[in-house]
Protein backbone atom coordinates (compact mmCIF):
# COMPACT_ATOMS: atom_id res chain seq x y z
CA UNK A 1 0.00 0.00 0.00
CA UNK A 2 2.96 2.19 0.87
CA UNK A 3 4.81 1.96 -2.48
CA UNK A 4 1.31 2.12 -3.94
CA UNK A 5 0.84 5.67 -2.59
CA UNK A 6 4.44 6.69 -3.39
CA UNK A 7 4.19 5.61 -7.18
CA UNK A 8 0.46 7.35 -7.12
CA UNK A 9 2.24 10.46 -6.08
CA UNK A 10 4.90 10.24 -8.39
CA UNK A 11 2.76 9.91 -10.93
CA UNK A 12 1.11 12.85 -10.06
CA UNK A 13 4.34 15.04 -9.78
CA UNK A 14 5.05 13.87 -13.22
CA UNK A 15 2.02 15.15 -14.67
CA UNK A 16 2.14 18.35 -12.66
CA UNK A 17 5.41 19.02 -14.48
CA UNK A 18 4.44 18.08 -17.76
CA UNK A 19 1.78 19.96 -17.59
CA UNK A 20 3.94 23.02 -16.30
CA UNK A 21 6.01 22.49 -19.43
CA UNK A 22 3.27 22.64 -21.85
CA UNK A 23 1.67 25.32 -20.18
CA UNK A 24 4.91 27.51 -20.87
CA UNK A 25 5.78 25.99 -23.98
CA UNK A 26 2.47 27.18 -25.54
CA UNK A 27 2.16 30.47 -23.56
CA UNK A 28 -0.72 29.14 -21.55
CA UNK A 29 0.69 30.28 -17.62
CA UNK A 30 -2.15 32.46 -17.51
CA UNK A 31 -4.88 29.96 -17.35
CA UNK A 32 -3.20 29.02 -13.57
CA UNK A 33 -4.83 32.58 -12.43
CA UNK A 34 -8.02 32.44 -14.75
CA UNK A 35 -8.77 29.15 -13.02
CA UNK A 36 -7.78 30.23 -9.47
CA UNK A 37 -9.94 33.10 -9.66
CA UNK A 38 -12.65 31.49 -12.04
CA UNK A 39 -15.35 34.78 -12.45
CA UNK A 40 -14.67 38.54 -12.58
CA UNK A 41 -15.70 40.70 -9.99
CA UNK A 42 -16.12 44.28 -9.00
CA UNK A 43 -12.85 44.79 -6.82
CA UNK A 44 -10.60 43.19 -9.28
CA UNK A 45 -8.12 46.02 -8.79
CA UNK A 46 -7.42 44.01 -5.73
CA UNK A 47 -5.72 41.23 -7.69
CA UNK A 48 -4.41 43.35 -10.66
CA UNK A 49 -1.57 46.37 -10.76
CA UNK A 50 -2.54 49.96 -10.99
CA UNK A 51 -1.80 52.96 -12.45
CA UNK A 52 -3.21 55.81 -10.60
CA UNK A 53 -5.55 58.35 -12.44
CA UNK A 54 -4.39 61.87 -10.65
CA UNK A 55 -8.01 63.71 -9.93
CA UNK A 56 -8.09 67.82 -9.85
CA UNK A 57 -9.78 70.45 -7.88
CA UNK A 58 -12.58 68.40 -6.35
CA UNK A 59 -16.12 69.85 -7.20
CA UNK A 60 -18.74 68.43 -4.81
CA UNK A 61 -22.28 67.94 -6.67
CA UNK A 62 -24.86 70.49 -6.35
CA UNK A 63 -27.62 68.81 -4.21
CA UNK A 64 -31.24 69.87 -5.76
CA UNK A 65 -33.23 71.04 -2.97
CA UNK A 66 -35.02 67.39 -3.66
CA UNK A 67 -32.11 65.22 -2.78
CA UNK A 68 -33.15 62.02 -1.21
CA UNK A 69 -36.40 63.02 -0.36
CA UNK A 70 -38.10 61.62 -3.29
CA UNK A 71 -38.55 57.27 -3.43
CA UNK A 72 -37.87 55.14 -6.25
CA UNK A 73 -40.23 52.96 -7.78
CA UNK A 74 -40.93 49.49 -6.13
CA UNK A 75 -40.19 48.01 -9.04
CA UNK A 76 -36.61 49.63 -9.93
CA UNK A 77 -35.76 49.14 -6.21
CA UNK A 78 -36.34 45.48 -5.72
CA UNK A 79 -34.45 45.36 -8.48
CA UNK A 80 -31.33 47.51 -7.39
CA UNK A 81 -31.62 45.40 -4.60
CA UNK A 82 -32.48 41.36 -6.27
CA UNK A 83 -29.03 42.44 -9.04
CA UNK A 84 -26.56 42.58 -5.70
CA UNK A 85 -26.30 46.47 -6.73
CA UNK A 86 -23.80 48.68 -4.88
CA UNK A 87 -24.71 52.02 -5.92
CA UNK A 88 -27.32 53.83 -7.93
CA UNK A 89 -27.23 57.52 -8.39
CA UNK A 90 -29.52 60.28 -10.85
CA UNK A 91 -28.12 63.40 -11.50
CA UNK A 92 -30.95 66.04 -12.84
CA UNK A 93 -30.27 69.18 -14.72
CA UNK A 94 -26.44 69.14 -12.85
CA UNK A 95 -27.79 68.56 -9.21
CA UNK A 96 -27.59 65.21 -7.34
CA UNK A 97 -31.28 64.55 -6.66
CA UNK A 98 -31.02 60.82 -5.51
CA UNK A 99 -28.28 58.35 -4.59
CA UNK A 100 -28.37 55.09 -2.53
CA UNK A 101 -25.51 52.50 -1.93
CA UNK A 102 -25.91 48.75 -0.75
CA UNK A 103 -24.22 45.99 1.51
CA UNK A 104 -21.43 48.30 2.72
CA UNK A 105 -20.55 50.30 -0.37
CA UNK A 106 -20.54 53.99 -0.43
CA UNK A 107 -20.14 57.21 -2.08
CA UNK A 108 -16.31 56.40 -1.89
CA UNK A 109 -15.66 52.94 -2.79
CA UNK A 110 -13.96 52.39 -5.84
CA UNK A 111 -15.50 49.30 -8.23
CA UNK A 112 -14.60 47.91 -11.65
CA UNK A 113 -15.79 50.11 -14.83
CA UNK A 114 -15.60 47.20 -16.63
CA UNK A 115 -16.07 48.19 -20.28
CA UNK A 116 -17.69 51.88 -19.18
CA UNK A 117 -13.75 52.09 -19.83
CA UNK A 118 -14.18 51.58 -23.56
CA UNK A 119 -16.75 55.05 -24.07
CA UNK A 120 -13.63 56.59 -22.30
CA UNK A 121 -11.23 55.55 -24.48
CA UNK A 122 -13.20 57.05 -27.03
CA UNK A 123 -13.30 60.34 -25.07
CA UNK A 124 -9.52 60.28 -25.36
CA UNK A 125 -9.81 59.50 -29.26
CA UNK A 126 -11.57 62.60 -29.48
CA UNK A 127 -9.20 64.49 -27.50
CA UNK A 128 -6.33 62.87 -29.15
CA UNK A 129 -7.90 64.21 -32.85
CA UNK A 130 -8.41 67.82 -31.19
CA UNK A 131 -4.90 68.24 -30.80
CA UNK A 132 -3.10 66.70 -33.52
CA UNK A 133 -1.60 63.73 -32.00
CA UNK A 134 -4.23 61.52 -34.46
CA UNK A 135 -5.08 63.00 -37.93
CA UNK A 136 -8.07 61.50 -38.49
CA UNK A 137 -9.98 58.21 -37.59
CA UNK A 138 -9.66 57.23 -41.38
CA UNK A 139 -6.11 56.76 -40.81
CA UNK A 140 -5.06 52.87 -41.08
CA UNK A 141 -4.26 51.68 -38.23
CA UNK A 142 -0.50 51.03 -39.26
CA UNK A 143 0.44 54.27 -39.30
CA UNK A 144 0.60 53.82 -35.18
CA UNK A 145 1.14 50.17 -34.32
CA UNK A 146 4.30 48.37 -36.23
CA UNK A 147 2.22 45.10 -36.10
CA UNK A 148 -0.64 45.95 -37.94
CA UNK A 149 1.64 46.92 -41.41
CA UNK A 150 1.29 43.77 -42.43
CA UNK A 151 -0.81 42.92 -45.62
CA UNK A 152 -3.72 41.31 -44.07
CA UNK A 153 -4.26 44.02 -41.07
CA UNK A 154 -2.85 47.29 -43.35
CA UNK A 155 -6.09 48.01 -44.09
CA UNK A 156 -7.73 48.26 -41.03
CA UNK A 157 -8.41 52.11 -39.85
CA UNK A 158 -9.25 53.70 -36.65
CA UNK A 159 -12.85 54.19 -37.52
CA UNK A 160 -12.98 50.53 -37.95
CA UNK A 161 -11.81 49.85 -34.48
CA UNK A 162 -13.87 52.31 -32.90
CA UNK A 163 -16.98 50.84 -34.58
CA UNK A 164 -15.80 47.40 -33.44
CA UNK A 165 -15.89 46.32 -37.11
CA UNK A 166 -12.36 45.79 -37.42
CA UNK A 167 -12.46 42.11 -38.60
CA UNK A 168 -9.90 41.06 -36.11
CA UNK A 169 -9.83 37.33 -34.50
CA UNK A 170 -11.09 38.08 -30.93
CA UNK A 171 -13.96 36.01 -29.76
CA UNK A 172 -15.81 37.65 -26.81
CA UNK A 173 -16.87 34.78 -24.93
CA UNK A 174 -17.40 35.53 -20.89
CA UNK A 175 -17.73 31.48 -20.34
CA UNK A 176 -20.85 30.29 -19.56
CA UNK A 177 -19.36 27.23 -17.71
CA UNK A 178 -16.09 26.79 -16.01
CA UNK A 179 -14.08 25.55 -19.06
CA UNK A 180 -14.87 28.35 -21.56
CA UNK A 181 -14.09 30.70 -19.00
CA UNK A 182 -10.85 29.49 -18.43
CA UNK A 183 -9.79 29.24 -22.23
CA UNK A 184 -11.74 32.16 -23.48
CA UNK A 185 -9.75 34.83 -25.73
CA UNK A 186 -11.36 37.37 -23.13
CA UNK A 187 -10.34 35.63 -20.28
CA UNK A 188 -6.26 35.50 -21.43
CA UNK A 189 -6.84 39.14 -22.15
CA UNK A 190 -7.83 40.08 -18.59
CA UNK A 191 -5.44 37.69 -17.03
CA UNK A 192 -2.47 36.86 -19.28
CA UNK A 193 0.70 39.23 -19.03
CA UNK A 194 1.17 41.19 -21.82
CA UNK A 195 -2.14 42.42 -23.46
CA UNK A 196 -0.17 44.30 -26.20
CA UNK A 197 1.51 40.79 -27.49
CA UNK A 198 -2.50 39.15 -27.48
CA UNK A 199 -3.48 41.77 -29.62
CA UNK A 200 0.21 41.82 -32.00
CA UNK A 201 -1.29 38.21 -32.40
CA UNK A 202 -5.00 38.37 -33.64
CA UNK A 203 -5.32 37.77 -37.11
CA UNK A 204 -8.35 39.29 -39.76
CA UNK A 205 -11.04 36.79 -40.24
CA UNK A 206 -13.83 39.30 -41.85
CA UNK A 207 -13.62 42.27 -44.14
CA UNK A 208 -12.37 44.99 -42.31
CA UNK A 209 -15.33 47.77 -41.97
CA UNK A 210 -17.92 45.28 -43.01
CA UNK A 211 -19.25 43.10 -39.72
CA UNK A 212 -19.86 45.20 -36.69
CA UNK A 213 -18.82 42.66 -33.92
CA UNK A 214 -18.17 43.49 -30.37
CA UNK A 215 -15.07 42.98 -29.51
CA UNK A 216 -12.60 44.18 -26.31
CA UNK A 217 -9.86 43.63 -28.11
CA UNK A 218 -10.80 46.38 -30.46
CA UNK A 219 -11.13 48.97 -27.89
CA UNK A 220 -6.93 47.71 -26.65
CA UNK A 221 -5.82 48.86 -30.24
CA UNK A 222 -7.44 52.14 -29.36
CA UNK A 223 -5.51 52.17 -26.02
CA UNK A 224 -2.07 50.91 -28.01
CA UNK A 225 -2.79 53.71 -30.90
CA UNK A 226 -3.31 56.74 -27.90
CA UNK A 227 -0.63 55.40 -25.89
CA UNK A 228 1.95 55.43 -29.55
CA UNK A 229 0.82 59.03 -30.62
CA UNK A 230 0.67 61.08 -26.86
CA UNK A 231 3.66 59.20 -25.83
CA UNK A 232 1.96 59.16 -22.63
CA UNK A 233 0.43 56.00 -20.54
CA UNK A 234 -3.46 55.63 -21.22
CA UNK A 235 -4.23 56.42 -17.66
CA UNK A 236 -1.70 59.58 -17.61
CA UNK A 237 -3.48 61.31 -20.51
CA UNK A 238 -6.91 60.20 -19.04
CA UNK A 239 -5.91 62.15 -15.84
CA UNK A 240 -4.61 65.16 -17.41
CA UNK A 241 -7.15 65.67 -19.98
CA UNK A 242 -9.93 64.53 -18.13
CA UNK A 243 -10.17 63.08 -15.07
CA UNK A 244 -8.61 66.46 -13.42
CA UNK A 245 -10.83 68.65 -15.15
CA UNK A 246 -13.97 67.72 -14.47
CA UNK A 247 -14.17 67.99 -10.57
CA UNK A 248 -13.45 64.24 -10.07
CA UNK A 249 -13.62 64.05 -5.83
CA UNK A 250 -11.27 60.95 -5.33
CA UNK A 251 -8.29 59.82 -7.83
CA UNK A 252 -8.87 56.62 -9.32
CA UNK A 253 -6.80 53.90 -11.02
CA UNK A 254 -6.68 51.41 -14.00
CA UNK A 255 -5.90 48.47 -13.70
CA UNK A 256 -2.96 46.91 -15.57
CA UNK A 257 -0.82 43.66 -17.07
CA UNK A 258 2.68 42.93 -16.00
CA UNK A 259 4.39 44.54 -18.86
CA UNK A 260 2.59 48.02 -17.19
CA UNK A 261 0.30 48.32 -20.57
CA UNK A 262 -3.84 49.51 -19.31
CA UNK A 263 -6.29 47.42 -19.79
CA UNK A 264 -7.98 49.83 -22.08
CA UNK A 265 -11.18 47.85 -23.24
CA UNK A 266 -11.70 48.18 -19.15
CA UNK A 267 -10.60 48.71 -15.60
CA UNK A 268 -11.12 51.95 -14.59
CA UNK A 269 -11.61 51.84 -10.96
CA UNK A 270 -13.78 54.62 -9.53
CA UNK A 271 -17.02 55.50 -7.68
CA UNK A 272 -20.85 55.86 -8.60
CA UNK A 273 -20.93 59.64 -8.22
CA UNK A 274 -17.60 60.48 -10.18
CA UNK A 275 -18.04 57.93 -12.57
CA UNK A 276 -21.62 60.09 -13.56
CA UNK A 277 -19.32 63.06 -14.22
CA UNK A 278 -18.25 61.49 -17.59
CA UNK A 279 -22.06 61.31 -18.33
CA UNK A 280 -22.52 64.95 -17.53
CA UNK A 281 -19.26 66.06 -20.16
CA UNK A 282 -21.40 63.49 -22.64
CA UNK A 283 -24.54 65.58 -21.71
CA UNK A 284 -23.08 68.95 -22.21
CA UNK A 285 -21.12 67.97 -25.23
CA UNK A 286 -17.71 67.72 -23.67
CA UNK A 287 -18.37 70.92 -22.16
CA UNK A 288 -17.87 70.89 -18.39
CA UNK A 289 -19.05 74.50 -16.54
CA UNK A 290 -17.80 76.78 -19.32
CA UNK A 291 -14.93 74.96 -20.28
CA UNK A 292 -14.73 73.04 -23.11
CA UNK A 293 -13.02 69.73 -22.68
CA UNK A 294 -13.70 67.20 -25.61
CA UNK A 295 -14.97 68.61 -29.38
CA UNK A 296 -18.34 69.07 -28.81
CA UNK A 297 -18.46 67.80 -32.68
CA UNK A 298 -16.68 64.35 -31.46
CA UNK A 299 -19.27 63.97 -28.67
CA UNK A 300 -22.00 64.10 -31.53
CA UNK A 301 -20.21 62.27 -33.61
CA UNK A 302 -19.81 59.37 -31.40
CA UNK A 303 -23.48 59.06 -30.32
CA UNK A 304 -24.32 58.30 -34.29
CA UNK A 305 -25.09 54.80 -35.15
CA UNK A 306 -22.17 52.70 -37.16
CA UNK A 307 -25.15 51.26 -39.19
CA UNK A 308 -22.68 48.68 -40.33
CA UNK A 309 -24.51 45.30 -40.66
CA UNK A 310 -23.95 43.06 -37.79
CA UNK A 311 -24.11 39.07 -36.99
CA UNK A 312 -27.75 39.49 -37.41
CA UNK A 313 -27.49 40.55 -40.97
CA UNK A 314 -29.11 44.00 -39.53
CA UNK A 315 -28.16 47.70 -39.46
CA UNK A 316 -25.95 48.21 -36.06
CA UNK A 317 -28.48 51.35 -35.17
CA UNK A 318 -27.42 50.30 -31.15
CA UNK A 319 -23.65 51.12 -31.48
CA UNK A 320 -21.86 54.71 -32.01
CA UNK A 321 -18.03 54.88 -31.55
CA UNK A 322 -17.68 53.14 -28.00
CA UNK A 323 -21.00 54.39 -27.22
CA UNK A 324 -24.29 52.26 -26.84
CA UNK A 325 -27.66 53.51 -27.82
CA UNK A 326 -30.78 52.94 -27.65
CA UNK A 327 -34.62 54.77 -27.38
CA UNK A 328 -36.50 53.97 -23.85
CA UNK A 329 -39.50 55.62 -22.66
CA UNK A 330 -39.68 57.81 -25.99
CA UNK A 331 -36.34 59.09 -25.23
CA UNK A 332 -32.76 58.75 -26.95
CA UNK A 333 -30.25 57.06 -24.62
CA UNK A 334 -26.50 57.12 -24.86
CA UNK A 335 -24.67 55.01 -22.28
CA UNK A 336 -21.33 53.41 -21.14
CA UNK A 337 -22.03 50.04 -20.63
CA UNK A 338 -19.47 47.33 -18.61
CA UNK A 339 -20.08 43.74 -17.53
CA UNK A 340 -22.32 42.77 -14.54
CA UNK A 341 -24.51 45.63 -15.04
CA UNK A 342 -22.36 49.09 -14.49
CA UNK A 343 -24.00 51.64 -16.19
CA UNK A 344 -23.84 55.65 -17.18
CA UNK A 345 -26.87 56.77 -18.96
CA UNK A 346 -27.37 60.24 -20.51
CA UNK A 347 -30.76 61.30 -21.61
CA UNK A 348 -30.00 64.52 -23.00
CA UNK A 349 -33.47 65.98 -23.77
CA UNK A 350 -34.33 65.25 -19.92
CA UNK A 351 -31.07 66.62 -18.46
CA UNK A 352 -30.73 63.15 -17.00
CA UNK A 353 -27.70 61.23 -16.15
CA UNK A 354 -28.40 57.78 -14.21
CA UNK A 355 -25.41 55.56 -12.60
CA UNK A 356 -25.72 52.25 -11.48
CA UNK A 357 -23.10 49.90 -10.70
CA UNK A 358 -23.42 46.23 -9.20
CA UNK A 359 -22.53 42.79 -9.15
CA UNK A 360 -24.96 40.82 -11.31
CA UNK A 361 -26.96 42.31 -14.58
CA UNK A 362 -29.83 40.73 -16.71
CA UNK A 363 -31.28 42.35 -20.53
CA UNK A 364 -34.48 43.26 -18.35
CA UNK A 365 -32.33 45.53 -16.03
CA UNK A 366 -31.19 48.49 -18.63
CA UNK A 367 -34.75 49.56 -19.04
CA UNK A 368 -35.58 49.70 -15.63
CA UNK A 369 -32.69 51.61 -14.58
CA UNK A 370 -33.91 54.17 -16.98
CA UNK A 371 -37.29 54.20 -16.06
CA UNK A 372 -36.32 54.14 -12.67
CA UNK A 373 -34.84 57.61 -12.76
CA UNK A 374 -37.08 58.71 -15.31
CA UNK A 375 -40.01 58.49 -13.05
CA UNK A 376 -38.30 60.02 -10.28
CA UNK A 377 -37.64 63.34 -11.80
CA UNK A 378 -41.74 63.24 -12.59
CA UNK A 379 -42.62 63.52 -9.07
CA UNK A 380 -40.84 66.68 -9.03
Amino acid sequence: MKNFSLNLLSITVALFMMLNVYLATTDQLYLYKTAFYNRVGIEDYKIFDNRDIPNGTPEPWLRSKFYNQLALDTTTSKMLTDYESVGYAVIYKDSLIYEKYFNGYSDSSHTNSFSMAKSMVSLLIGKALEEGKIKSIDEPVANYLEAFKTEEKKTITIKNVLQMSSGLSWDENYGDDILSGLVSQTAKGYYYGDLHKVINDLTVIEVPGTLHRYKSGDTEVLGMILEQATGEKLATYFSKKIWSQIGAEQSSWWSIDEKGHEKAYCCVNSSVTDFARIGKLMLHKGNWNGKQIIDSNWIMQSAQPCLIKDKEGKQCDYYGLQWWLEKQEGHNVIFARGHLGQFIFVIPDLELVIVRLGKKNDKMCIPQYIKGGINLIKKI
